[in-house]
């Protein structure tokens, strides 16, 4: 039993040095590691710091065009969008759409949202973290933007939910399971309880490994999720990438 494919790496198109490597080295490794394909997910254009710009995507194609003749890994192109308001909108434009292969989202902190509002209620109240349990009114409202989001765009991959942005993961994950959204298992962090992951498991949702590797040593490392998978006993068949290639709602051809 391996994994086939990692779908949320970065690269030094995620800029200001967030991401460390080029497509190149992430597709090398991921050739190394026997990886058959890999997608090139850097962060979302309204990121305020690491975003990477519309006018680099022509060069991010050309790279993935070399490194894929190069390595013989093939290479999605895609983003890692940022929820950037209340009402569920994504920083990817209809026009985005023409070179994206997969489109992941999650919620980033110093992202520019869309109104003041949304920074007054989404990103401010989700800025620092708090010793205490978060209050059902900012769950709510955190789990009530992700849910509009999924109905208002494919969304392939939830990145790193619950992740410094509370939300019901039960309820977003029924909803992603009937959008045919994979829930990613994180290999950095987890922070969905046992507890959950057993429930969505029982449920049938559908789950993806990825490293969201910030530097191309990290492609493919994704033992934290594959240890989950095993102690938990999620079946395999609900595993988007062990053994198997997925299949994403954007991808051409």
């Amino acid at each position: 039993m391996v994994i086939l494919g990692d779908y949320h790496t970065h690269t030094k198109y995620s800029r200001h040095g967030h991401g460390k490597g080029s497509v190149l080295e992430n597709a090398s490794v991921a050739n190394e590691k026997g990886l058959k394909q890999i997608a090139i997910t850097d962060h979302g254009f309204n990121h305020a710091f690491y975003g990477v710009r519309r006018r680099d995507i022509p060069e991010v194609k050309e790279d993935i065009l070399n490194a894929k003749e190069v390595t013989g890994v093939d290479i999605l192109l895609g983003v890692e969008a940022n929820l950037i308001s209340l009402n569920g909108d994504i920083d990817v434009q209809i026009e985005d759409f023409e070179f994206l292969d997969v489109l992941a989202m999650g919620f980033h902190k110093f992202v520019n949202m869309q109104r003041s509002e949304d920074v007054r209620k989404l990103t401010l109240p989700n800025l620092f973290g708090t010793p205490f349990q978060p209050s059902q009114e900012k769950i709510s409202r955190n789990t009530t933007a992700y849910l509009k989001a999924l109905d208002k765009y494919p969304i392939d991959i939830l990145t790193h939910i619950n992740y410094e942005f509370p939300i019901d993961t039960l309820a977003v994950a029924r909803l992603a399971k009937e959008k045919g959204t994979y829930i990613e298992l994180n290999g950095k962090r987890i922070n969905i309880s046992e507890r959950d992951l057993d429930i969505m498991a029982g449920e049938g949702v559908r789950f993806i490994l990825n490293s969201d590797a910030h530097t191309p040593d990290r492609v493919g490392e994704c033992n934290e999720g594959f240890n989950l998978i095993f102690k938990l006993g999620i079946p395999l068949s609900q595993v988007a990438n062990i053994d198997k290639l997925p299949k994403f709602k954007n991808k051409r051809g």
